[in-house]
């Protein structure tokens, strides 16, 4: 062994790890190096000696070793590379990913206590429930994946933190993943007081000093217990003695930009290096979960009574296909009624307001309407940088939600000056105002992504619902996750079909979690369980029907049984090919290239014949911020060889790819659009 040459991950987007040499041992496997790549220096991270090393090219010095980033421990490290060879991601800016934004001396500045400082809250009595899932998270030794699979409301966070406790006593330390959108003050208030300062939180609404602090809190071991979204898997925590995933089913723990990894699965791997647990909770949990707790691969915990055996909430469909029918068989519309609202919705939120309770009104949409149309020659207001109509907001501002792109709504029309301009569908800001106009004496607040801008209105609005000074929230999905207001008795769904038809093979199993997480968080603290409204068109529909029973195990078999016979997840493997290019010829012709290169190398190798080569074809949404895009979806059984497939007929796209395309590569995706 030639102890002078190292395997350094240079963060720089590069494959392999590259090798340089040292004039003594100054470097040793986890430590941070600065090393010169081409004209510039770079930083990386070093792997290990190298042994037998042959190249054409002279090899450069390790120019410095950075002491003030802590060596990384080995087993983050087997994590970080595992990592980087799964989502077939370059491995030096996998490492990159895991360092605070700022240097550590710089720690001057007095910044905002992020985990507040609490006296020690006591633990509830358990419920029956409770103790038994702990019973059976003990009767397990080192590495085992639980799913705790409870209905809203169970107290499954309650379970977290008794195991937490458990492997605090023997000086382990605890990891817990949540959505972004579900961290909120509320939860790490709850933390914060069971565990006084020994909680540090990161997420994306710190400011880089703050996320910075958190990070070195965490590495030196002045706090034991890190809760965060998915980002903070990359902190080398030490000593991991469980993990807690909850929300496991969460889209958002899937990163769709740059390194495409899905953080629950991630967790998982990071909690076997440890040894450790992993906790995955949810009440509605995805099919993969399900599956691998069907065959034995993770232990399954049921939940199936919330605290105090509240009773789960009345469910009320309104088919608003009948609804329509029945409006024009009177040939009139009632008139002091928004059209989106129906009687039975109308008559709760009533009989809501008049007991003094909340409502949360819930659609999947922003804005006043979701478009405008000339009803003269049918010219739509679009996006010029992507394929999607403009949506109202206010009186007169059209936006794009996916490149922000806004013009004013005009009163003649641009194509043929008519001013016959109708505006169609249904967003929050509409629902917001028709509220506020129906109780003029009560308080209506909206929660959505123009609403909430920042983490600050995030936890304003919640301490307004906890203090009662909210009479009706309307809100998109963030008010579905994971909040829990005492008074929240009704909510109303004024339009349960968004999302039901989307080109997606888990458009059913989204649809069905939605509306459960939705439907949970009415009536979590009265006996009667509060009740839920649901207008939709499709009261037939699986997903909708199985949500109003609370029927997860039935929803889950039939999806199951579909997914099965198509070869998608959990059965079958994914990968999806995303090709980009600023014109729609190039993004054709890269289209046809990645079709060449894939099927010639099936056609060439007998171990790929199983794969799947599906497109390529334009992407449901074509035209992205002014990106044309194509994809190509390969699915094979579950036996490791679409990997290796992927590794090789990619190889490394800027050899081959025309200039001004991109390619890339999601394993496991979870959105096709």
């Amino acid at each position: 062994m030639n102890e002078n040459l190292w395997s350094i991950a240079v963060d720089a987007p590069l494959q392999q790890a590259l090798t340089y040499k040292s004039t003594e041992s100054v470097a040793h496997r986890g430590a941070s190096v600065t090393v010169p790549l081409g004209r510039r220096k770079a930083r990386g991270v070093v792997l290990g000696p190298v042994e037998n090393h042959q190249s054409e090219f002279e090899l450069k010095f390790i120019e410095a070793v950075d002491d003030e980033r802590p060596k990384l421990p080995d087993e983050f490290m087997k994590w970080l590379e595992w990592l980087a060879s799964y989502y077939l991601y370059p491995v030096g800016q996998v490492f990159s990913g895991a360092f605070p934004p700022l240097a550590k001396h710089s720690r001057i500045k007095k910044t905002r206590q992020v985990v507040p400082q609490l006296p020690f809250s006591q633990p509830p009595e358990l419920t029956d429930e409770q103790k038994n899932a702990l019973n059976q998270i003990q009767q397990y030794d080192g590495f085992q994946a639980h799913l705790v699979h409870g209905v809203t409301g169970s107290g499954k966070t309650e379970i977290y933190m008794h195991a937490i406790a458990e492997a605090l006593k023997t000086g382990k330390t605890a990891l817990v993943l949540v959505p972004e959108i579900s961290l909120t003050p509320q939860l790490v208030q709850r933390f914060a007081a069971r565990f006084p300062d020994q909680v540090s939180v990161i997420h994306s609404h710190l400011t880089e000093r703050e996320k910075t602090n958190q990070w070195w809190n965490v590495v030196d071991q002045k706090t034991p217990i890190l809760i965060g979204a998915r980002s903070a898997l990359f902190c080398p925590i030490e000593n991991l003695g469980i993990v807690v995933v909850d929300e496991e089913h969460e889209p958002s723990f899937k990163q769709d930009e740059k390194l495409k990894y899905h953080a629950r699965d991630a967790a998982i791997v990071r909690a076997k290096l440890a040894n450790c647990p992993i906790l995955l909770g949810s009440a509605t949990p995805s099919l993969e979960s399900w599956h691998n707790a069907q065959i034995g691969k993770y232990n399954l915990i049921s939940l199936k009574s919330r605290v105090a055996n509240r009773k789960l909430p009345q469910v009320v469909t309104v088919d608003l296909k009948e609804k329509k029918d029945q409006a024009k068989a009177e040939e009139h519309e009632i008139q002091d009624r928004p059209f989106w609202l129906t009687e039975e919705l109308e008559t709760s939120l009533v009989a809501t307001m008049k007991k003094g309770e909340q409502a949360a009104v819930f659609l999947n949409r922003r804005g006043v309407a979701q478009m405008a149309v000339c009803k003269s020659c049918g010219h739509t207001y679009e996006c010029p940088n992507c394929a999607i109509s403009l949506t109202l907001h206010g009186a007169s501002h059209m936006v794009c939600h996916y490149c922000d792109y806004s013009e004013p709504l005009t009163d003649k029309c641009p194509a043929c000056e008519s001013s016959d301009i109708e505006t169609i569908g249904l967003g929050t800001e509409q629902i917001e105002n028709d509220l506020a106009k129906m109780f003029p004496f009560k308080v209506v607040a909206r929660a959505d992504r123009d609403e909430i801008t920042k983490r600050s209105d995030l936890e304003a609005l919640i301490e307004d619902m906890e203090k009662g000074d909210i009479d009706i929230l309307v809100g998109t999905q963030m008010i579905a996750k994971g909040l829990d207001f005492p008074k929240l008795t009704l909510v109303g769904l004024a339009l349960a079909d968004i999302g039901m038809n989307l080109p997606d093979f888990r458009a059913a199993e989204r649809s069905f979690q939605l509306l459960t997480q939705v439907a949970g968080r009415a009536g979590r603290h009265q006996e009667d369980g509060g009740q839920v409204v649901i207008q939709t068109f499709n009261p037939e529909h699986v997903g909708l029907k199985a949500s109003i029973t609370a029927d997860y195990e039935g929803f889950a078999k039939l999806e199951l049984e579909e997914r099965q016979a198509l070869n998608y997840p959990p059965f079958g493997k994914l990968a999806l090919v995303k090709l980009q290019a600023k014109s729609m010829n190039k993004a054709e012709k890269l289209a046809e290239i990645v079709k060449r290169r894939a099927q010639q190398l099936k056609d060439k190798d007998e171990k790929y014949q199983s794969i799947q080569i599906l497109g390529p074809c334009p992407a449901p949404l074509v035209k992205i911020r002014n990106t044309y895009r194509y994809q190509m979806l390969l699915k094979a059984a579950v036996d490791g060889k679409l990997h290796a497939f992927c590794f090789q007929f990619l190889g490394d796209p800027k050899k081959w790819a025309p200039s001004g395309t991109k390619v890339q590569i999601d394993i496991d995706p979870l959105s096709m659009l």
